[in-house]
């Protein structure tokens, strides 16, 4: 097969791979920020202890990020048709690589969190702040940096998915490779395809690596937020002493 036999159909399937993992990444963040917090939050010493809910979610967290994604394929083909009207191309193979990485992103950001100070934490309590206040003014603004060095690994784990989605019809570089690369046996075909696949992901995690040592380098050159926590409260005015008389 020529380079220009070959284009248009990298294009189209770049396209593709492009659009699964966006949106895909897009819809783990949203679910998988919340429930890894919900997670800390929770956990024993957490400021929502609960130790049954914690476990229950956990292990659901557990089994759907253990499961093989081929399988996890399989086994979501009746919600996928119920969501999509369909069990093959892009928009189907977008309801499992999501629902895949909700719980890897999930246990990714409970990591993250867990690292947070927690004195930072209980400066914020006694100034009066609520469970939101301190996931909002201190949790997530901490955690950032590794919380973008998690979304990238997700990012990275996602392109992966995405070329096995292809083996079931999920269209991509993935379905290019096997149909292609495996079936016809257009070897320089495959090849070009996992060229394009490495520097993608090589590229996504240069930019993910930059983002997070940026966000990493701010909130250490800035000790603004500390210091609102524990700003001191002005001193009294002097009181002059009493003159005595003559």
């Amino acid at each position: 097969m020529t380079w220009n036999e070959m284009q248009p159909l990298l294009e189209t399937a770049s396209l593709e791979t492009l659009r699964m993992v966006g949106w895909s990444t897009l819809i783990a963040i949203i679910g998988g920020l919340p429930l890894g917090v919900f997670l800390v939050l929770t956990d024993r010493g957490g400021l929502l202890q609960n130790a049954a809910v914690n476990k229950v979610v956990g292990q659901i967290v557990n089994i759907g990020r253990s499961m093989p994604f081929i399988i996890l394929m399989v086994a979501l083909m009746p919600l996928t048709r119920s969501i999509t009207g369909t069990t093959i191309g892009v928009e189907a193979a977008i309801v499992p690589l999501a629902i895949g990485a909700i719980p890897f992103f999930a246990r990714l950001v409970e990591t993250s969190v867990r690292e947070v100070d927690h004195g930072l934490v209980e400066a914020v309590q006694s100034m009066g702040g609520n469970t939101w206040a301190v996931v909002r003014k201190v949790l997530v603004p901490e955690s950032l940096p590794s919380l973008i060095s998690g979304a990238t690994t997700t990012v990275v784990a996602l392109i992966g998915y995405s070329a096995m989605a292809g083996a079931v019809g999920g269209g991509g570089l993935g379905n290019i490779a096997i149909t292609y690369g495996y079936q016809r046996f257009e070897t320089g075909l495959m090849w070009v395809t996992i060229a394009i696949l490495a520097v993608v992901i090589s590229v996504i995690q240069f930019i993910g690596d930059y983002a997070a040592r940026a966000v990493s380098r701010k909130g250490r050159g800035s000790t603004a937020p500390k210091l609102r926590l524990l700003r001191n409260t002005p001193a009294p005015a002097a009181v002059a002493e009493p003159t005595k008389a003559s």
